[in-house]
């Protein structure tokens, strides 16, 4: 069973940095290798669910004409809303996957730390709505913790065999440390839009 609303309030009311996304250079350094695997300098719209405190969402807002964010737990959309309120090329809703799935296409979509708290059909149905919702020259980017995390209905490395079942992307990045696992996802080949490839 997927982990609901309530498990993340929880988190987040006891701590507005519940996982140090802020402080630990393991977060900070995964955040930058995230960035980097980004083929595109810049999207006109991205979706980032499960956005947590805005962490990782400030610095792709940089990156973004549109950003959505989304969270399950209303502190964290608070949090996400307080920290990014001078970009107003930014919205933050409140929504839990897959039944808030936003409408509408997204040329990035990013599922950052996120899959292993669905089960394996909540999951599932989460990748087939992100593909469904990817512009022709879109791109996803996923990156999971690898190591064993008890409360989760699945593991960093079961979310991203699904990724690779069900996605009909071609993938070209994938960066692989002990403890966490990131790939990129794109309709196109190289994965740069037509103009880049142009130059």
């Amino acid at each position: 069973m997927s982990l609901d609303a309530p498990f993340f309030e929880q988190l987040f009311a006891a701590n507005p940095d519940p996982w140090a996304l802020r402080s630990r250079w393991y977060e900070q350094r995964k955040r930058a290798l995230t960035l980097a695997a980004l083929t595109r300098q810049r999207y006109a719209r991205a979706f980032e669910p499960a956005c947590a405190n805005g962490e990782l969402s400030a610095l792709l807002a940089a990156r973004s004409e549109q950003l959505l964010c989304m969270d399950a737990s209303a502190s964290a959309v608070a949090l996400t809303r307080q920290r990014l309120h001078t970009q107003p090329q930014v919205e933050v809703l409140q929504g839990h996957l897959p039944v808030d799935w936003p409408e509408g296409q997204f040329d990035l979509i990013v599922l950052s730390e996120f899959g292993y708290y669905l089960d394996s059909r909540d999951w599932q149905q989460v990748i087939d709505q992100a593909q469904a919702s990817l512009g022709p020259q879109g791109s996803l980017l996923a990156c999971h913790f690898l190591q064993p995390m008890p409360e989760c209905p699945q593991t960093g490395q079961q979310v991203h065999e699904q990724l690779q079942t069900r996605l009909q992307l071609t993938r070209v990045v994938q960066h692989r440390e002990a403890d966490f696992l990131l790939e990129l996802w794109s309709r196109q080949p190289g994965g740069m839009d037509l103009e880049e490839q142009c130059l």
